[in-house]
């Protein structure tokens, strides 16, 4: 699935706030690597750099633009960046800190991904990401309806998915996996400037696989349709229109 970074940092300060608020919650005083999964552009990850300043980074990502656009901020010796998938992708030593921001929700099984990264954090190791939790918001239902409906549903019926689970799910496995958890929420109220904000904000995102699977004839038409739905959901007052946007945050540490 293609990315497009300049329209995913079309609200980069609006996507960088939740990252702030996982990364304040790692107590972790001095890890040696430090590992960023679903980095996206690498602004965020370059952050990394003041946060620990003795640390390592790795910035990971499965698209290709994505890491092109981060290359430019590679740090000799402190910060790189690699193509990879989470689901496949391994760290060639023990990792002290894995960072996920927004990328766990775009994998079905999330035991399996738990199997896949767990053992790759040292003995006091810390995983930590965050993922949306506003599949019941009008962004999301009337997505789901409008790929279901009549008209969509012959390309795009059963859209949009996710693999996300309630927090006490991830307390519960992550607990049986000898971590100790925490879980939260926190809805962001964002304020979007500009006409259809909160559709270019949604085609930074959730729509990608949508107009994937969608011939490309069909583009406008679908995003005329879902984009009218969107206004009438979201009402734009004097410029601005207020997005909540809930999210689950989960930090969890790996008990030697």
């Amino acid at each position: 699935m293609p990315w497009d970074p300049d329209q995913y940092l079309r609200f980069a300060a609006e996507r960088g706030l939740p990252f702030r608020h996982l990364v304040a919650a790692v107590d972790h005083l001095d890890p040696r690597i430090v590992v960023d999964l679903g980095c996206g552009p690498g602004g965020l990850t370059a952050t990394l750099l003041e946060r620990w300043p003795a640390a390592q980074i790795v910035g990971v990502d499965a698209s290709e633009e994505m890491i092109v656009h981060a290359q430019r901020r590679v740090v000799s010796g402190r910060l790189v960046f690699e193509i990879g998938d989470v689901l496949t992708w391994a760290a060639p030593e023990p990792v002290d800190v894995m960072l996920a921001n927004a990328c766990f929700h775009w994998i079905d099984d999330h035991r399996r991904l738990f199997d896949h990264l767990l053992p790759q954090l040292t003995g006091d190791g810390v995983l930590a990401f965050q993922v949306p939790a506003n599949h019941t918001e009008p962004s999301h239902t009337i997505l789901g309806e409008l790929c279901s409906s009549p008209r969509w549903s012959e390309w795009l019926d059963g859209l949009p998915t996710t693999g996300v689970r309630e927090p006490e799910w991830y307390i519960e496995e992550l607990s049986g996996r000898a971590l100790e958890a925490t879980a939260w929420q926190t809805t962001f109220f964002h304020s979007l400037k500009g006409d259809d904000s909160v559709l270019e904000w949604v085609r930074g995102t959730t729509l990608r696989p949508v107009i994937e699977w969608l011939p490309e004839d069909e583009h406008a038409g679908f995003l005329d349709e879902y984009g009218a739905l969107l206004r009438d959901a979201y009402p734009s007052r004097d410029g601005n229109t207020i997005f909540p946007f809930k999210r689950t945050f989960i930090c969890a540490v790996k008990r030697s």
